[in-house]
């Protein structure tokens, strides 16, 4: 269970659940509970349902539950029993829908990544305006894109807080602290994935305020967390953290950001959430590419289920593409 936390981070390490789960706490008690109890109930049904004990044990089976739980109390009210009902029944069917995205991608060599999250989070959070016990708070209602406004000055004091909010944003926390406590626990668990982290998190920045993204959108870290996502990805996920990958990870961290507020667009007429989208498209497509580039994926060797766990000296031991089938989290 506490695997599954951590794989929202790319890591197989139970501590480093348990400090990404007072993250959670440290910022509402009630988001480490939705946090927990969702990756508690997505492994338990992998379990039962008899999934590959080296996924259940790496955490593969509960970070996407984990974090359409999450998603269910940031955006449908935690205090509703009927959200704690709900959410409990996303994170179980998040296992169904885990296995089928992984059949589906399997002719790609792609892991599912955080789709299955996004297709229940985007389902739920379409479908709750039209009943009365999970409404979200406020109207609710669909606006039409609008282009930006605001000053796109980021004073120091929002700068680095925004830094730390882009890695709490993936968790849907909008506590700088909660980001840096996040930050630690990567930097305990791999250096590497540590400073990929950061990297992601200041291309991100870096890219909305050259772009002139509004100042306020670039402070709440809301425009850079898929940045940190797709780094995480492609520096020591699913390739190797080398100087090559590096780079590769840092282009794709830009175009992550870029991409944030054309998916924005698409989904605000339906009244729906960004979500990882932008990492998930951006991290299919630069992991498709990279095969046909050797000096980022080196020769094509098979790896098991969850081996993309850092090594005890911290750093992370080269990883390559997956045969067809074998899903794993990048």
């Amino acid at each position: 269970m506490l695997r599954g936390l951590a794989q929202v981070l790319f890591l197989d390490r139970a501590w480093a659940g348990a400090v990404l789960g007072l993250a959670l706490l440290a910022a509402d008690w009630r988001y480490g509970a939705y946090a927990v109890g969702g990756a508690t109930l997505g492994t338990a049904t992998a379990c039962l349902l008899g999934v590959d004990r080296d996924r259940v044990r790496a955490g593969l089976e509960g970070f996407n539950s984990c974090l359409t739980a999450m998603c269910c109390a940031v955006f449908l009210d935690a205090g509703r029993p009927a959200t704690a009902l709900l959410a409990a029944a996303s994170s179980v069917l998040a296992t169904i829908v885990t296995a089928a995205v992984t059949r589906l991608l399997r002719g790609w060599s792609l892991p599912p990544l955080t789709v299955p999250f996004c297709l229940l989070a985007g389902a739920v959070t379409l479908a709750a305006p039209a009943f009365r016990r999970i409404r979200p708070p406020g109207d609710g209602r669909a606006v039409l894109p609008r282009p930006a406004t605001g000053p796109t000055t980021l004073p120091p004091y929002d700068l680095w807080r925004a830094f730390f909010r882009n890695v709490s944003q993936v968790l849907f926390l909008d506590q700088w602290y909660a980001g840096a406590l996040l930050l630690a626990g990567l930097f305990l668990a791999s250096r590497a994935a540590g400073l990929a982290a950061c990297s992601g998190s200041a291309a991100g920045l870096l890219t909305a305020w050259a772009l002139g993204a509004p100042g306020a959108r670039i402070a709440d870290g809301t425009m850079g967390y898929n940045a940190v996502l797709v780094t995480l990805a492609l520096h020591g996920g699913c390739l190797a953290a080398t100087r090559a990958t590096l780079g590769y990870a840092l282009l794709g961290a830009a175009t992550a950001t870029t991409f944030t507020p054309a998916v924005a667009a698409l989904l605000a007429p339906s009244g729906g959430h960004v979500l990882t989208w932008p990492f998930v498209l951006t991290a299919a497509v630069f992991l498709v590419a990279a095969r046909a580039f050797p000096r980022l994926t080196g020769e094509r060797v098979t790896n098991a289920p969850g081996d993309h766990a850092t090594g005890a000296d911290g750093t992370q031991p080269p990883r390559r593409f997956l045969p067809p089938g074998a899903g794993t989290h990048p």
